[in-house]
């Protein structure tokens, strides 16, 4: 589990083919002292395991989901990533509670500048609309963003000058793929609810079947 709120941004140092699995190996500076092998990572707001730790850089292999899923496998060598280690029980949740678990790969369909803040408009597919409330969270490449508005095919975040500054949305432009966690909370209420909606779902053929 993770909070959204990122620590730092590494650099993608090689990219290579393991099998089918990608293997990343990112280069890193403050997220290192406590990590090892085996700790989650979440790179762009996706999930991964890290495999291998070794002087400035870190190593995960991301599986063919995660690629299915997410931008990963569209990284280059020197590319910029999000990173986040995973919460600890005694950590402040400074964001939200974010999965790791990619949703959708959106794309940023405008980029303006209102006042000192940079707001970003991003696509949402018509399957996902139902996930997205207004002042509620969203993930985009792992960083914990509020939604400012939402429209039938796409939803607003404002960005202050820190989070340009210290993640990669400051070097984000229009058309670039993104990965996109709704809010974890509001996919368990929507399942819930879905689920009960349909079993309490009385049709006339339902009627006739119970003798009415």
């Amino acid at each position: 589990m993770f909070t959204g709120i990122i620590e730092e941004i590494g650099k993608v140092e090689q990219v290579s083919l393991s099998g089918t699995n990608l293997r990343l190996k990112v280069k890193a500076s403050r997220i290192l002292s406590d990590l090892k092998p085996g700790d989650s990572m979440n790179i762009n707001g996706a999930c991964q395991t890290v495999v291998e730790v070794k002087d400035n850089h870190f190593t995960v292999e991301a599986v063919e989901e995660t690629l299915r899923r997410t931008n990963l496998g569209q990284l280059r060598t020197g590319d910029s990533v999000n990173l986040e280690r995973a919460l600890r029980i005694s950590d402040r949740l400074g964001g939200h509670l974010v999965s790791g678990h990619v949703d959708f790969v959106g794309r940023i369909k405008s980029i303006n500048q209102k006042d000192q803040s940079q707001v970003f408009e991003f696509e949402i597919p018509p399957e996902y609309l139902t996930h997205f409330v207004e002042k509620g969270s969203v993930a985009i490449d792992g960083i914990s963003l509020t939604v400012v508005q939402i429209f039938k095919t796409w939803f607003i975040v404002s960005i202050i000058p820190f989070t340009m500054k210290n993640t990669t949305l400051g070097t984000k432009k229009i058309g670039d793929a993104v990965n996109i966690e709704t809010d974890l909370i509001g996919k368990y209420v929507e399942r819930i609810l879905t689920a009960r909606k349909d079993k309490s779902q009385i049709t006339e053929e339902w009627l006739k079947e119970k003798g009415w």
